[in-house]
């Protein structure tokens, strides 16, 4: 059946045939939620395959790329209470929508749900699946899964409410592990992430990317993190691990470079989180030293 709670939104840039399967898979949901895509200044006719094929989505073309902020101006257009990102290499499970629409009635405080991830061709979980599901974040009782401290934009249901009043992904931040900002600004203001596990997306990673572009603005984006919420002391902490972790090559060195760069209005902007925030951080850093999903490199 139809379920009327919840939107898809999809940001993509240059993947027509990656978003289109995408989108296939969406319009055969038996939840048949409204999609809205933004498209990031794509070169390849995805707009025109998009319009033509799909005239059922919400198509906006803001004329540039605008990395995760374009999720900021789907939203916008969202009516639903809730919103389902979906990265355009990826889809959601039949009935997962329905599901993740069910808890976030039920629990008010509730901003995201995270689904497991399972990597296409072959339907093996991906490695970041353990992580969530082993959260060390310790979360009240009425959570239906594991606390987390973050989530994967590409695979989370969120609260438009919540993600809204956050003000949604940072515009400095443009892309790549963004959303550990918004994640630690929804729980300064007292709401709670968590992973549930009967809720499934499907990833089919798509051969057109950046790897070391993506490495550059994550690790640029990880030190501006830092730097931004956490007090001086885990800060330098992290910084000093990360510069003695990261491959010594130039795209390191452009990633250092360039969270350096921005230290000016990093100052400006600084506002520490509430202990209880930073004790749910701190429990993260071992977890994130050990990953396999979170390293710097390519």
């Amino acid at each position: 059946m139809s379920d009327p709670r919840i939107t898809v939104v999809v940001i993509t840039h240059n993947r027509r045939q990656e978003l289109l399967r995408t989108l296939g898979e969406l319009a055969r949901l038996p939840e048949r939620p409204p999609v809205i895509v933004t498209d990031n200044a794509s070169t390849d006719g995805t707009a025109e395959a998009v319009g033509r094929l799909h005239p059922e989505v919400r198509l906006l073309t803001p004329g540039s790329n605008l990395g995760a902020v374009g999720r900021n101006l789907a939203v916008r257009h969202v009516r639903t209470p809730y919103v389902a990102f979906c990265d355009d290499d990826c889809w959601w499970e039949p009935g997962s929508l329905t599901r993740a629409g069910d808890l976030l009635d039920r629990h008010e405080r509730l901003a995201v749900l995270t689904a497991r991830i399972v990597v296409e061709p072959g339907g093996r979980e991906d490695p970041i699946v353990a992580e969530l599901r082993d959260s060390p974040v310790r979360g009240p009782a009425w959570l239906p899964g594991p606390a987390l401290g973050s989530f994967l934009a590409g695979a989370s249901v969120l609260r438009v409410e919540a993600f809204t009043a956050a003000g949604g992904f940072s515009e400095r931040l443009w892309l790549g592990g963004e959303e550990e900002l918004l994640a630690t600004d929804l729980a300064t203001s007292g709401w709670w992430l968590a992973y549930d596990g009967t809720m499934t997306v499907h990833h089919a990673p798509s051969p057109a990317r950046d790897a070391t572009g993506r490495r550059v603005d994550g690790l640029r984006n990880t030190l501006w993190f830092c730097w931004l919420r956490r007090p001086v002391v885990p800060a330098v902490r992290r910084t000093l691990h990360l510069a003695r972790t990261v491959p010594r090559d130039r795209a390191s060195l452009r990633a250092f470079g360039a969270a350096l760069g921005g230290l000016h209005w990093v100052v400006r902007e600084r506002r520490v989180v509430p202990p209880a925030v930073e004790r749910r951080l701190s429990l993260l850093e071992e977890s994130q030293r050990r990953s396999t999903a979170r390293r710097y490199v390519g």
